[in-house]
């Protein structure tokens, strides 16, 4: 028997970056849909679970993120750079 564990496996979701903004501590993404937050995908700012994911990127990387709900806020807690083709 397979047992599936779905709250460990959150799903990566690609996205780019439409705004970085260090002093906030918030970051735009542009994504697909993020299917452990029930969300179609949509153009928004997130916060990030740590400051130093905001000096990985730039606007206009595509990424790979992974988002959750922290203290009711969208929190992004993992984020990852695809490289260009």
């Amino acid at each position: 028997m397979h047992h599936i564990m779905q709250n460990d496996a959150i799903p990566k979701v690609s996205g780019e970056i439409r705004k970085v903004d260090t002093d906030a501590g918030k970051i735009t993404i542009r994504h697909g849909e993020i299917p452990n937050l029930d969300m179609p995908g949509m153009t928004m700012v997130f916060r990030v679970a740590s400051p130093d994911m905001l000096g990985k990127v730039k606007a206009g990387d595509q990424v790979l993120f992974t988002a959750e709900k922290s203290n009711g806020a969208l929190t992004v807690t993992s984020i990852e750079l695809v490289p260009m083709k």
